[in-house]
């Protein structure tokens, strides 16, 4: 099954340059966050069944809004801004982030993160900061895997088991899987993780 009734029907709802622009803070939100160019957007589109929900770019760091998608009244994914591509001009990138601090760290209604890090390139030095932030915080967080296609099933099983150890000793609220949006690889276990954050029972 690659569809999941409650993902796919998410929709466009707004863009936010900043948490006071953000809707009620009520319901649920599960939030997607990652370096720029880690899979966010393809990912985002994958778990929803929709090619163009999320806009993908060659260019990392176009992501610069707290962008909201609605899946339901309560219900709320949204695509955080891409960190660490040093090309995007300084004072863009300082208000971005500015931003997202606020986000992560005042936002009630937020239940989860899910991280994107490129299987190939896992715990980057802002991927562990990410993750530190979010543990200081107690918010749980969900690392996704991306680009596992990439690798031979051998290779991404190591990377996986190795993180995994990874946050089983540091970081108690972290939980890790590998996913491809090429072949929907981890798709159904990625489905899973947010029903729960959302408090969604899925009868099937």
């Amino acid at each position: 099954m690659n569809q999941h009734p409650l993902y796919q029907k998410a929709h466009y709802l707004k863009s936010a340059p900043n948490l006071s622009h953000c809707p009620e803070d009520q319901g649920y939100e599960v939030a997607f966050a990652g370096r720029s160019n880690a899979g966010k957007s393809s990912a985002l589109n994958v778990i929803c069944s929709q090619k163009s929900l999320a806009r993908t770019s060659k260019t990392p760091g176009r992501t610069q809004m707290i962008n909201y998608f609605q899946l339901d009244e309560q219900r709320f994914l949204i695509d955080l801004p891409g960190y660490g591509f040093a090309k995007v001009n300084v004072n863009v990138k300082r208000v971005w982030e500015a931003g997202l601090s606020d986000y992560i760290e005042q936002r009630q209604a937020l239940k989860g993160l899910v991280l994107m890090m490129d299987v190939r390139h896992p715990l980057q030095p802002l991927d562990v900061m990410m993750l530190d932030w979010c543990n200081e915080l107690e918010l749980p967080i969900h690392v996704l895997l991306t680009k596992a296609d990439k690798l031979s099933r051998n290779q991404a099983n190591q990377a996986w088991l190795q993180l995994n150890k990874h946050l089983q000793d540091k970081y108690p609220l972290a939980s890790a899987q590998l996913f491809s949006s090429l072949n929907k690889q981890g798709l159904e276990q990625a489905w899973q993780k947010l029903d729960s954050w959302f408090d969604y029972s899925l009868n099937r």
